[in-house]
């Protein structure tokens, strides 16, 4: 009898990110496709199918995760909104695609999943409260109390990148001003330097002063937004992860400089502030973990 597998999926604003998973967690193939664009339902609904039967041709996966940035219904079948992708509002993604797929699928925040694969295989092993924030096209995240999940009394919670960090900063597609996400994600980088992050971290690697003092604002107006976080939740741990978290090394220092000095020294006993460390896979596999929990 075959191993039993199963299919973990991010959906980006850029790429989805597809694996094949055996149960253990071990990766056995996968597929990046550009999201398309614009990145309405329909046509990511379609490009999924497709990329599924391609990553997947002999069906061995019955199961599929998918984790997509913004708040999923309480039974995780309805996205109720992505911000950043045009047309995401009370879309039944699991309702297109099980009869499409004929495979069960599950949703999940973007940000919890990403928070999952670190506690199943990550930097979160062994940790049981820990706020994780996704920083790249929008800034996600997730929560997770007493080694279980925090999604509220009706699955949305939590969103760190929509809390306010300037009351009067830049409007955010949620309806919120001057929210974390306008600073910390990739357009709130642009804000501070016209480069390509990419670039902007190259050249904080060799040692080029102005890429290192914008990656340090960078850090600090990002350890702001980390502060009201400790506050709320007290947790061991604070993971950040996402496309701009390969910078990590020139901004965390400065993260964690803002959070020393402006959380009292109760609320930050023993926290450690540190990069993920599956990258941009933790994705996929805490979509793949979820659809095993909740499906098998």
């Amino acid at each position: 009898m075959a191993e039993p597998c199963v299919l973990g999926v991010d959906i980006g604003g850029t790429a989805l990110k597809l694996g094949l998973f055996s149960a253990d967690g071990a990766l056995l193939a996968d597929l990046q496709r550009p999201t398309p664009q614009p990145a309405t339902p329909g046509s990511v609904c379609m490009e999924l199918v497709e990329a599924i039967d391609t990553l997947d041709p002999e069906r061995k996966a019955e199961l599929v995760g998918i984790g997509l940035p913004g708040p999923m219904d309480a039974a995780a079948r309805v996205a109720r909104v992505c911000i950043n992708l045009p047309g995401w509002e009370e879309v039944p993604l699991a309702g297109w695609l099980e009869p499409r797929l004929k495979r069960k699928v599950t949703l999940a925040n973007d940000g919890n999943c990403a928070l999952v694969g670190e506690a199943w295989k990550g930097a979160a092993r062994g940790f049981q409260d820990v706020v994780l924030l996704t920083l790249g096209t929008g800034v996600g995240g997730g929560v997770m109390l007493g080694g279980a999940l925090f999604t509220g009394h009706n699955g949305a919670a939590a969103e760190p990148g929509l809390i306010t960090l300037d009351p009067e900063g830049p409007n955010c597609n949620s309806g919120n001003q001057g929210s974390l996400e306008q600073f910390a994600s990739i357009s709130g980088l642009a804000r501070l330097s016209a480069e390509d992050p990419a670039v902007l971290a190259e050249a904080a690697s060799c040692g080029d002063a102005e890429a290192l003092a914008i990656w340090r604002e960078y850090g600090r107006l990002l350890g702001i937004g980390i502060t009201s976080l400790v506050y709320v939740f007290t947790p061991q741990l604070v993971l950040v992860g996402g496309g701009l978290a390969g910078a990590s090394a020139h901004f965390l220092p400065a993260v964690r400089q803002e959070v020393a000095q402006r959380v009292q020294a109760v609320s930050r006993e023993g926290l450690c502030i540190e990069a993920c460390a599956l990258g941009n896979g933790a994705g996929r596999l805490g979509a793949a973990r979820l659809a095993l929990q909740r499906l098998s």
